[in-house]
């Protein structure tokens, strides 16, 4: 049997469920910097939870394509985690609503250049998945004590498919 998903746009209502997108859309909040700089103030809600601090990482994820086989989604239940791609291609974003712990039925989305997004704690999601190199990201998350990573594989695989 196979399972299929094909990524939709990324857009700010599409993935409210899941978390916060992340771009310079519309006007900006303030003008700072002498009128030379817009600023889009307060876009993501990051959240650590108690004993926990943000840290900012960098990660470098080989290159995938489409179709992509989705064996496994993760989530970390102690804070929020917040993707910002340093380079300008788009990437695969998948996450899946929990239910009664597992997760349910993922979505799949594709970004525009110039966005990233912010998983809420707990947001069940797919792996760091960048379809072009270089694949460089900024990473802010939980740094922490306790277990912050729950992972689920899948019996079958989802293949997410070109859009």
């Amino acid at each position: 049997m196979t399972r299929t998903l094909t990524p939709e746009p990324l857009t700010a209502a599409a993935f409210a469920p899941f978390g916060d997108v992340l771009d310079a859309s519309g006007a900006p909040d303030k003008i700072i910097n002498q009128g030379l700089c817009g600023r889009w103030h307060d876009r993501a809600r990051l959240d650590f939870g108690s004993g926990g601090r943000a840290g900012i990482s960098l990660f470098r994820a080989e290159p995938r394509s489409l179709p992509y086989s989705l064996q496994m989604v993760e989530r970390h239940p102690e804070g929020s985690q917040a993707f910002l791609p340093m380079h300008e291609h788009p990437f695969l974003v998948v996450v899946a609503p929990d239910a009664d712990g597992v997760p349910a039925m993922p979505r799949a989305f594709l970004t525009a250049p110039g966005q990233a997004i912010n998983l809420h704690r707990g947001t069940w999601h797919g792996v760091l998945t960048p379809l072009h190199a270089p694949g460089l990201f900024a990473v802010v998350d939980r740094i922490g004590e306790g277990a912050n990573l729950q992972e689920h594989w899948f019996d079958t695989p989802y293949i997410v498919t070109k859009p």
